[in-house]
């Protein structure tokens, strides 16, 4: 009786231990059954210096991508994001906006345009090829669109996607984005996400 005793304790040990036993997906937004591995990337912050897929590891990450120049799209999704991070409370919570139009994000200009959401986001740009590469693995859509006059502009994915503090994809948002829900859900997520094998 005793062994059969010591046993099950044993088990409830191994099981509290696996992660299978931290929290389960929220019921908002799109969970991946398992956190999924994206390709090696190299990109520039928008302090210049290089961020690669390195740089997502030991961080709770939100990734969004736009450009400077979007109308209403992007600054309305950088603001609630904004609220988001606010409310979440997480200190290791990062906020990435990736431009889909590095000839006019340059460093400079992304730091400036970000300053005016949260000066604690993080701008990235780049080589164009490098930028795409990391788009089509996130299954993100853009496009050119020439505008008269010869400007353009840019039709692209909407959604916001969530990375674990092991930079691996968690999660995908997509609108009729809701602040406190995506705030709530990443709280109660939070030993999931930063957890270690």
């Amino acid at each position: 009786m005793g062994l059969i005793c010591l046993a099950a304790a044993f088990a409830g040990y191994r099981l509290a231990g696996r992660p299978d036993n931290l929290p389960r997906p929220p019921g908002y937004g799109t969970w991946l059954p398992q956190a999924r591995t994206i390709e090696p990337f190299h990109l520039t912050d928008s302090e210049g210096h290089p961020f690669t897929r390195a740089d997502l590891k030991g961080h709770i990450t939100l990734v969004y991508f736009g450009f400077t120049h979007c109308p209403d799209e992007c600054p309305d999704t950088l603001a609630m994001l904004s609220r988001v991070r606010r409310a979440a409370r997480l200190p290791r919570l990062e906020v990435l906006f990736v431009s889909i139009d590095p000839q006019r994000d340059t460093p400079a200009v992304m730091a400036h345009y970000l300053r005016q959401f949260d000066p604690r986001f993080i701008g990235l740009t780049g080589d164009a090829a490098q930028i795409d590469g990391l788009a089509r693995g996130l299954g993100v859509d853009t496009g050119a669109i020439r505008l008269p006059g010869g400007g353009y502009t840019f039709e692209h994915t909407l959604a916001v996607f969530l990375f674990d503090a092991r930079a691996r994809e968690a999660a995908v948002f997509t609108p009729p984005f809701q602040a406190g829900r995506l705030a709530s859900a990443l709280r109660g997520m939070e030993p999931r996400l930063r957890a270690t094998p």
